[in-house]
């Protein structure tokens, strides 16, 4: 049973009135079975919900009954989308406001559903970094917020990957995205809507210059579209690879689901030692080699040859490096 579910139920028959069973359950994305246990649910809480039979019947509060969230500031509304983040709101410079929404919130709840969701809070956290990376520095996104929410524009300079890799852009910020840990700015600029990352960002100055964001704008639409195109124009490659056993179980920790999803589907057999072979997608052929190191001896590139040769001659660079003369235990260390 969902305490957010239940406060969803409440808000429904707040604002449509009265609503069948079948009605809730399309609304909440549930089985009417669980719109029946979700109502009874609620009246048990201490919210007075009315059930008349009949083919106009339905559910509804009884009249006169609302739940109210008063003295709620405009930055605390913001904070509630953010309710269940306290990092990224933290980031954002909305931490106090998130607990001061909170508790308003949940003093607005009847007891019942107050316990619930209290209850729900204790045992969820979200950490949005991955392991083995330190949260980036984001001296500009509270800038980014206000840009955002002003719908101003930013002067930045701004660090990117290729050349020339320092540029100046003004840009018209259309929303910001956290992923994977790592926040993104969308904006528009001379060449169209673009993707920044915000750490990359060296200098911002908010302008006076105000602009108007392009009707029917979808940042998720837009942001969903824009993983679909990365993905096809990022993997431009295939390569025949062998995996052992090991080296199977290994993939997920030491490479993209792309290349996991791809073993998974084209995997064959190649002898009685488990060892199997699979087409991969690949970027380019420095980037596949150095990924496929990873997994040591329990992967061997079978094609194109390009690959196989990057890979033959970064081994036997290494060989070199590690069989120098001259280089052992007690020399070149400083130990006696």
């Amino acid at each position: 049973m969902s305490a957010e579910r239940l406060l969803s139920l409440l808000l429904l028959l707040q604002t449509r009135g009265r609503m069948s069973a079948r009605a809730i359950a399309g609304e909440l994305g549930v089985s009417v079975r669980t719109a029946y246990r979700d109502v009874t649910r609620l009246q048990t809480a201490g919210v007075p919900v009315r059930a008349e039979p009949g083919p106009g019947g339905g559910y509804q509060l009884l009249d006169g009954y609302r739940t109210r969230l008063t003295g709620m500031s405009e930055g605390e509304a913001r904070a509630l989308f953010f309710a269940g983040l306290p990092g990224p709101a933290a980031d954002l410079g909305l931490a106090a406001e998130v607990t001061a929404a909170r508790l308003k919130l949940l003093a607005a709840l009847p007891t019942g559903l107050r316990e619930a969701a209290a209850r729900t809070a204790a045992v969820f956290h979200l950490d949005a970094p991955g392991w083995y990376r330190a949260p980036e520095e984001t001296p500009f996104l509270s800038l980014f917020v206000d840009a955002v929410l002003a719908r101003r524009a930013v002067d930045v300079r701004y660090r990117r990957w290729r050349a020339p890799q320092e540029v100046r852009r003004r840009l018209h910020p259309y929303g910001l995205v956290l992923k994977s840990g790592t926040w993104y700015l969308v904006a528009a600029s001379e060449s169209g809507v673009g993707t920044y990352r915000v750490a990359q960002v060296l200098d911002a100055v908010l302008g006076e210059e105000r602009f108007e964001q392009p009707r029917g704008f979808d940042l998720a639409a837009h942001w969903t579209s824009y993983l679909a195109d990365f993905a096809s124009r990022r993997f431009t490659g295939s390569a025949t690879i062998r995996l052992s056993p090991r080296g199977r179980r290994r993939l997920p920790d030491n490479m993209p689901p792309e290349v996991v999803r791809a073993v998974a589907a084209t995997a064959t057999a190649v002898g009685d030692d488990g060892w199997v072979e699979a087409v991969i997608p690949t970027e380019s052929t420095d980037h596949a080699c150095g990924e496929l190191l990873r997994l040591g001896t329990d992967v061997e590139v079978v094609a194109p040859a390009e690959l196989r040769r990057a890979m033959a001659d970064t081994v036997g660079a290494l060989a070199r490096t590690y069989g120098r003369a001259g280089v052992g235990a007690g020399e070149g260390t400083g130990e006696e």
